[in-house]
């Protein structure tokens, strides 16, 4: 497995495999198919572009769900983490260590309607025990990627 063709893959996965094989040092074709290779193992699971949502009119708002879950004998956090996977909600579901279980990125149109998926759906899940909400203000970076653009930070500096 080739780690330096994945983090170029991940810094840019719209490179271009003559591009990919000159930073490589490697033929366009041992390029075609290490990256063929990575993705029937399932190493490589897809290909997305970053958006910064904050530049559109109509941005989503997101927020990051603690949860505390109890897990079923047997099944672990799997059955409940595939559960709440399935929400078109959600973004991402991440098993934790120490206070919480399940780190559960959401997104929705308001703040209410994440308030509302969050109160109907995720916390009425016979496994979850507690939530805990807290909404993204503001995307400095995300997945490498830097967001921060021309635009001024609205809220201002309240330190004192």
């Amino acid at each position: 497995m080739n780690t330096q063709l994945l983090k170029l893959l991940n810094r840019d996965s719209r490179s271009s495999v003559k591009d990919l094989s000159a930073m490589l040092g490697i033929s366009e074709e041992q390029v075609r198919s290490e990256i063929a290779e990575m993705e029937r193992e399932g190493i490589i699971r897809g290909y997305k572009a970053v958006i910064d949502w904050e530049r559109l009119d109509d941005a989503n708002v997101s927020a990051i769900i603690e949860l505390k879950v109890t897990p079923k004998a047997g099944l672990g956090f799997e059955e409940i983490a595939a559960k709440i996977m399935r929400y078109p909600e959600v973004e991402s579901v991440y098993l934790m260590s120490g206070v919480y279980d399940l780190n559960v990125v959401v997104k929705g149109r308001t703040f209410h309607e994440v308030a509302k998926f969050v109160a109907k759906e995720l916390a009425t899940i016979e496994s979850v025990t507690s939530t805990a909400t807290h909404f993204v203000l503001r995307r400095y970076k995300e997945m490498d990627v830097e967001l921060l653009g021309d635009g001024e930070d609205e809220r201002g500096c309240y330190s004192l």
